[in-house]
């Protein structure tokens, strides 16, 4: 299919640590030319999705976004449903910071937006239901604005990520983030909170699930996996790839990116792994997420999946 008029190609909106937009031409071999849903259970900056989407891949197919954290799909619900509400509140956070600079960012962190998420959380049952187009714009805001899109909370469920070092980031793009809302609100697409295994409920044969976990670290001062107040750590990533060795049986399309730590190659690279027909790629990828600038730099990466590679797909 061909991809979608330029005018109304759809961009991620956030900034997300590891976001796959760079890895699109590596992802892009393994895309299945056939499937039923698609499935995305760790959304983050959704560049998968909206490659399918930008390319007309999920026209007429169900899609389903599914993140555990409750900030994330916050935002993509709010805006889903107000975009006019979250961009008019995000253009005043830019200007205000432009005028203030580094004190507005902590002042809005730290006054704003952690005691009113706290509110949130504390007041009411279901968060993500109940978040606001002002909230989702100070978290946008944070997002764009904050070191290298890390969205990292401590043990107290804060946000406590640092100001980014940006000459002149780009906080609101409003025709993006209308376009964003429109291929939010294409038919069939369902923006779910909740943890990875309920995929596991939900897929059926022929069905496309891309998954990008939280990366197992390639060293200690590597490891940034607090998207949520719980990290990610080693038992879920062998959670998840029981889940994946399942998917494989059933005959689902799949696609994941992870890491080539040591505890990864110890999953992927196993005898159970290629009995369920799961193969490991390896690519090379830039990172710029360690606390040492001389550790960041370009990397070795996995791609997992069940599909073979076809040399003739776009990149």
């Amino acid at each position: 299919m061909k991809t979608a008029e330029a005018h109304d190609t759809a961009k991620p909106f956030l900034k997300w640590a590891g976001g796959k937009r760079q890895l699109l031409p590596e992802l892009r071999k393994f895309y299945p030319n056939t499937f039923g849903a698609y499935f995305e259970p760790f959304t983050g900056s959704g560049a998968v999705f909206f490659d399918l989407h930008n390319r007309g891949l999920l026209r007429g197919r169900k899609a389903f976004l599914i993140d555990n954290n409750p900030d994330l799909i916050g935002c993509y619900r709010s805006l889903r449903d107000d975009p006019e509400g979250v961009i008019r509140q995000l253009t005043e956070l830019a200007l205000e910071y432009r005028r203030k600079g580094s004190d507005f960012y902590y002042d809005l962190r730290d006054r704003q937006f952690n005691p009113l998420r706290a509110r949130l959380f504390a007041t009411t049952g279901d968060p993500v239901s109940s978040y606001t187009p002002d909230l989702a714009a100070m978290a946008i805001f944070l997002n764009r604005t904050g070191f290298n899109g890390l969205f990292r909370l401590n043990s107290r469920n804060e946000f406590n990520v640092p100001e980014g070092r940006y000459s002149n980031p780009q906080i609101c793009h409003p025709e993006n983030l209308r376009r964003v809302s429109r291929a939010l609100n294409q038919t069939g697409v369902t923006i779910q909170h909740g943890h990875f295994s309920a995929i596991e409920a939900l897929a059926q044969s022929g069905d496309f699930l891309y998954f990008d976990p939280p990366y197992a670290p390639m060293s200690k001062t590597a490891r940034f996996t607090s998207y949520t107040a719980q990290p990610f750590g080693a038992g879920e990533q062998r959670r998840l790839h029981a889940l994946l060795l399942d998917l494989s049986k059933r005959r689902c399309h799949v696609v994941v990116s992870n890491s080539a730590a040591a505890e990864i190659r110890r999953l992927y690279d196993s005898d159970a792994t290629r009995k369920a027909r799961l193969y490991v790629h390896t690519v090379r990828a830039r990172r710029a997420i360690n606390s040492k600038p001389s550790a960041r730099g370009a990397v070795d990466e996995y791609i997992l999946t069940n599909q073979r590679a076809a040399a003739g797909k776009p990149r």
